[in-house]
């Protein structure tokens, strides 16, 4: 029997409520409120190292960067940790500002993702307090919050899996106050340019 779109609990454009939707709304909009003009905006690609050894690893990252912000500076493994600089999560995620997660899709097409044990605790310590997208690899980023969570076992190294929604629309709020959140504001949004007689009211008027 063919299933319907009102029997399919996966059929949605969001896993989230309206609530959730909008208290994250109004999360993201305080972040982008309070970040400081001239400030970089750092955003983490977390990924397996099978990810990063896959051929299409170059145009995941250029696509990443392509729908994120301008000015957003993307880190990864590669280019933070080094043989001198070792993995250490929790001395980097106070210096990032968001986080995108690059699942092991579950076979082509599918929109079931695969977390690893590091994938998770990095997801873990950020989905509270910073935008956290997923990349689907043939839907862009979507933000975490939209997506339905399942912990897999094993219990001491549990995994995560992701779904994305079927009907995921990219014009959603979440995810346009999620990108606003991560784009950085110029020093010349801190003062804006004035015409010259209101910026120096008493001046000599041109000639």
């Amino acid at each position: 029997m063919q299933t319907t779109p009102t029997d399919d609990p996966l059929d949605v454009a969001t896993f989230s409520t309206s609530t959730q939707q909008r208290r994250y709304t109004t999360a993201m909009e305080q972040i982008a409120a309070n970040r400081t003009p001239g400030t970089p905006v750092r955003v983490y690609i977390s990924a397996a190292p099978r990810a990063m050894n896959s051929p299409k690893w170059d145009n995941w990252i250029a696509q990443i960067t392509e729908e994120l912000p301008d000015g957003v500076e993307t880190l990864h493994y590669r280019n933070v940790f080094t043989d001198d600089r070792p993995y250490d999560w929790d001395r980097l995620v106070d210096g990032i500002d968001g986080l995108v997660i690059v699942g092991k899709q579950k076979r082509a097409g599918s929109r079931v993702y695969l977390l690893g044990p590091i994938a998770r605790l990095e997801l873990r310590s950020l989905i509270a307090r910073k935008p956290v997208l997923l990349f689907g690899h043939s839907l862009g980023l979507i933000p975490v919050i939209d997506c339905k969570s399942q912990v897999l076992a094993p219990e001491e190294a549990p995994r995560l899996k992701l779904i994305a929604p079927k009907r995921w629309q990219r014009d959603t709020m979440t995810l346009a106050s999620a990108l606003n959140a991560l784009t950085p504001r110029s020093t010349a949004e801190a003062k804006p340019d004035m015409p010259v007689h209101l910026a120096h009211p008493f001046a000599a008027p041109p000639r």
